[in-house]
Formats: structure tokens, C-alpha cells, sequence
């Protein structure tokens, strides 16, 4: 078969007629920076996300960086992250001023592990920065029991997450802020760069309002060191056509997640995600681990079937946190998720049928294997 990992061209297609209507309106409106499009995204994502409000900014890591910022933390500052993630989490801790102090993860959802929180909580501690990472939600009720202990800020990385539900409730309204991206290959993707915040609290969000904005909150008249960060009209245009067909999406990556997981879920030496029964995940990312990942994603190459690698390298391991000197084996089970975790094809134009001959190669491949020294 020939199957691309993600088939945004095909999706795209079924929506033309749409998103060209969607230029033409902002085309023809004259608004093209926080327009009437921008206003009717984020009040609709923001009623999406049960959240009271939301704000469009330029991009994922913006969305965190802003969110950090608004809620004070700056220099001296110290922010719990997960040890394997998207190097985006720290950079925005970093963007921020403050040190993303990292957390090993767990070893079922590859999300962070509450029972290894407070040990890394110092008087310097200011935030927690969960991750629901490849569209799985964190155990928010565990993290913030903790952060409320401690007087801490939660903010959730959301990028991978659009839609999820931790206990019947959606991710982006269980923190003190979360962050979001539009980058095109999510879930809810623009065409192009995009990203949001939404938040609880009115003053946290005229002050991300006003950062993203020059630091303005009035035009010309800036009352802080603020920054250009805003949705763009056309995108904000575009995401409005595609939020309405994002539970639909949603559904058939979970259609899709149902399959791979009861096909694959005998075989020897491929470990499969965990979903706790609290949690509604909506399938970013749907990754299997095997000790053999290297070759296992050679041969599905090899038979046409995209795949991917979500890490490679944990951001503690990365070139631009050497600094931090936290050698091999620091954190383990970040360090065996990033060297066994192997991506699969999911995304909505997928059918049934291509997601049985997904399996069919793996299957394929893993008992090739087994037999093979």
C-alpha cells in the first residue's frame, strides 16, 4: 500500500470550496489583523474549550511563553516540565526567563508523572507546565492537588490535545492557562503558523491580550516590554471553517486508534499507549514502542506505510540544553520512551480498511522479526 503518515492534501481537498470562501470574506472585508474572523474564532474555540475566554496569538510556543509571562514568571524562576516532550515546553519556560526544571515521565502515557512532582519542587518553584502530550490528557486532578499544595501556577501544553477530555471535561479549561497550536499537522490545524491561549481569569487574559500586542492594551500607548504575536486574520478565517468539522475528525482518529489498538494489542515486544479510564484521548499521535523501532519503521517505509519518530531525543539530551549537564540516564524513562517510540499513519481521511493493512504490515514486520537474530 502507499500510505503518507499524515495526508493533509486529501483533507484539504474536501474542504476547497470552504476555505476559499473563507479568503474571499476576509479578502473582501479589509480587516486583516484581529478582524471579525479572529473575534468569531476565539469566541467560538474558547466555548469549545469550556473556557471563558480565549486569545489568538502567532504560534504554539507563543501561546506558552505569553501564558508564563502573564502569570509573572520571569527570571529566578523555576517551572516543572516533562522530561520527553516537544522541545517547545522548555523553550517557553527559557522565552519566559525562568528554568524548566524537568520531571520524569510515565512509563504508560509518556505524560508527567505526578509521584515525582513534589521532589522537584524548590522555594523557587512557580509553575507546572503539563503536557497532553500526543492528545492524551495529563492527570490534572493529581497535578494541581499538588500545585495548590504548593501555591503553584498550572499551565497546559495543549498543542497536541485540541478537544481531548480529562473526566468528562475539556483540556484548555483545567489550569490556570493553556496553551495551543495550529501548526498544520494538529488536529485543529491552520495553514500555517497559529496558536491560542485560553484562561480562566479576566486579568490574565488583558494581560496576554495586551502582550501579544506590543505590550499595548491601548494602541500606542504600551505599559509593558510586550511582543507581536497575533492570529492572523486569514488563519483565523480558515481555523473557523475547520473547527466545525474538528468532532467529526476527532471521531475517525479514534475509529482508527480502536482498530490499531485491538489489532496490535497481542504482539510479543510491541508495547501499546495506555488510556486511563478517565481520560477521552483524541489520537494526535498514536505511537506504539518496540525495542527494534529502527528497523521496524525501515520496513514500513519500505512498504509504502508513512511513520514517524515523536522523540528521537528528549530535550534534556538536545544540543541546546547542554549547558544543564544532565547527563545520560538522568531521566530513564524518558530517555527509553524517546529510543523506542515509533508513530503510525492516523489521521481523519483514513479508512478502516487502511487502517487493518497498517496493522497488517506491522504484524508482518514484528513476527519477520522475531525470527530474525
Amino acid at each position: 500500500m502507499s500510505r503518507p503518515f499524515l495526508d493533509l492534501t486529501t483533507l484539504h481537498a474536501g474542504l476547497r470550496d470552504e476555505l476559499l470562501a473563507a479568503c474571499a470574506r476576509v479578502i473582501d472585508g479589509g480587516q486583516y489583523i484581529h478582524g471579525d474572523q479572529c473575534l468569531q474564532f476565539e469566541a467560538a474555540f474558547a466555548a469549545y474549550c469550556a473556557s471563558p475566554h480565549c486569545l489568538g496569538v502567532g504560534n504554539g510556543l507563543d501561546a506558552l511563553h505569553l501564558a508564563l509571562r502573564a502569570l509573572g514568571i520571569g527570571p529566578g524562576d523555576e517551572v516543572i516540565v516533562p522530561a520527553h516532550t516537544f522541545i517547545a515546553t522548555w523553550l517557553a519556560v527559557d522565552h519566559a526567563g525562568a528554568t524548566p526544571m524537568p520531571v520524569d515521565v510515565r512509563t504508560d502515557t509518556a505524560n508527567l508523572d505526578p509521584a515525582l512532582i513534589e521532589a522537584a519542587i524548590t522555594p523557587r518553584t512557580r509553575a507546572i507546565l503539563a503536557v497532553h502530550l500526543y492528545g492524551q490528557p495529563a492527570d490534572l486532578d493529581a497535578i494541581n492537588a499538588i500545585a495548590t499544595r504548593h501555591g503553584l501556577a498550572v499551565v497546559e501544553d495543549a498543542a497536541q490535545a485540541h478537544g481531548a477530555r480529562y473526566k468528562g471535561k475539556p483540556v484548555g479549561s483545567l489550569g490556570d492557562a493553556a496553551g495551543f497550536s495550529f501548526y498544520p499537522g494538529k488536529n485543529l490545524g491552520a495553514l500555517g503558523d497559529g496558536g491560542a491561549v485560553t484562561c480562566r481569569e479576566a486579568a490574565l487574559a488583558e494581560k496576554i491580550a495586551s502582550l501579544r500586542n506590543y505590550g499595548s492594551p491601548k494602541k500606542y500607548f504600551a505599559e509593558s516590554r510586550g511582543y507581536n504575536s497575533r492570529l492572523d486574520e486569514l488563519q483565523a478565517a480558515l481555523l473557523n471553517v475547520k473547527l466545525a468539522h474538528l468532532e467529526a475528525w476527532n471521531a475517525s482518529r479514534r475509529a482508527i486508534a480502536a482498530i490499531y489498538l485491538e489489532r496490535l494489542a497481542s504482539l510479543p515486544g510491541l508495547a501499546l499507549p495506555v488510556v486511563s479510564a478517565w481520560a477521552e484521548p483524541v489520537w494526535h499521535l498514536f505511537t506504539v514502542r518496540c525495542g527494534r523501532r529502527d528497523e521496524l519503521a525501515e520496513k514500513l517505509t519500505a512498504r509504502g506505510i508513512g511513520n514517524a519518530m515523536h522523540y528521537p531525543l528528549p530535550p534534556h539530551r538536545q544540543a541546546a540544553y547542554a549547558d544543564r549537564r544532565l547527563a545520560a540516564g538522568t531521566f530513564p524513562v524518558a530517555e527509553k520512551i524517546s529510543a523506542e517510540t515509533l508513530s503510525l499513519p492516523i489521521d481523519p481521511t483514513m479508512c478502516a480498511d487502511d487502517a487493518h493493512q497498517v496493522a497488517d504490515a506491522v504484524v508482518a514486520i514484528v513476527n519477520e522479526s522475531r525470527t530474525t537474530p
